[in-house]
């Protein structure tokens, strides 16, 4: 796959910086609304692919090397993770249609409801999710494990037989809330977008030693997984050149009990302006053929969505496309 010129590089993150002076004035719409809702992860790769992560990422989009300084002081997260945890995972800029498949037998209705969210970043975006009866960029398993994705390109690194998103429980009784809540917010991953709270600005304002206790509490995380998923800020020079924007649909709702100052960071239950303007600046929006009629797909999820498997099975042919 041909990579970028530099010009072109440079245009992105132009495009991106004049984004970021423009949201400044905006105003996002405030829902107001704290919940104790379960929390996303975003799923590391293996320990061994960090590498081959960063360079996949690089291949497919050369805007994907490394853009921030790693910043904070906590001593658990080493570099290795820090490089993983700041390293943009973003698809690039040319159109990309993405399949979806369902790891267990799912019903048409169901899949067709999921995908319409996932799809719900089309609407500025030139990305598009589509079923396939076949292995999916996207496989989602509704089993064990929480809410979580893999972070953008590295869904390219995952074996087929293993699911890059979750969404436990998901049937068509769950509330039309949770599903542009979390579904859209796992989609945004998949894109590549990272979690907003993890914004310096946000991150600032929680007190870790509180942090670890409710996470603890609330979601069973341990130190290492908090510091992961909450405490280590991304840094000031990255590709994300909007300003935090705590109503995103990437942030999480944090309760006031963890904040230094008593005050919730509210987080986004749905995409909101400021979203839907990021995403059609990173990926474009061009006319997409209707996506294909989605058919069928089942097989196994692995249980508990363990980020981990023999490197046996670790994937040796990788498409850049």
């Amino acid at each position: 796959m041909a990579t970028l010129e530099p010009q072109t590089q440079h245009a992105i993150r132009e495009i991106v910086r004049i984004l970021g002076q423009f949201t400044q004035d905006q105003q996002s719409e405030s829902n107001g609304q704290v919940g104790s809702a379960a929390g996303c992860r975003i799923m590391p790769l293996p320990q061994r692919l960090w590498g081959k992560g960063a360079e996949v990422a690089a291949r497919i989009n050369p805007v994907n090397a490394p853009l921030q300084e790693p910043q904070g002081s906590y001593p658990s997260i080493d570099e290795p993770m820090r490089l993983t945890l700041t390293t943009s995972k973003y698809w690039g800029p040319r159109p990309k249609k993405l399949s979806v498949s369902f790891m267990e037998t799912t019903p048409a209705e169901l899949r067709a409801r999921i995908i319409s969210h996932l799809n719900a970043w089309s609407q500025s975006a030139g990305i598009s999710f589509h079923g396939t009866s076949g292995t999916g960029d996207v496989r989602i398993s509704r089993g064990p494990g929480g809410y979580y994705s893999y972070l953008g390109t590295d869904i390219k690194l995952i074996p087929t037989n293993r699911q890059t998103m979750n969404l436990q429980g998901f049937t068509m009784n769950t509330s039309e809330s949770e599903y542009r809540r979390v579904i859209r917010h796992e989609a945004g991953h998949t894109l590549g977008f990272p979690h907003e709270h993890m914004r310096k600005a946000l991150v600032d304002r929680i007190d870790p030693a509180k942090a670890y206790a409710y996470f603890l509490r609330t979601q069973g995380w341990d130190k290492t997984t908090v510091d992961q998923q909450v405490l280590t800020p991304l840094g000031g020079n990255s590709i994300i050149g909007t300003e935090p924007d705590q109503d995103s649909i990437m942030c999480y709702q944090l309760p006031g009990e963890i904040t230094y100052d008593g005050q919730p960071i509210r987080g986004g239950l749905d995409i909101n302006a400021t979203d839907y303007l990021f995403a059609g600046t990173i990926y474009p929006k061009v006319l997409h053929a209707s996506a294909e009629s989605m058919e069928d797909s089942s097989s196994g999820s692995i249980e508990g969505g363990a980020n981990d498997w023999d490197p046996v099975e670790d994937v040796k042919d990788i498409s850049y496309e």
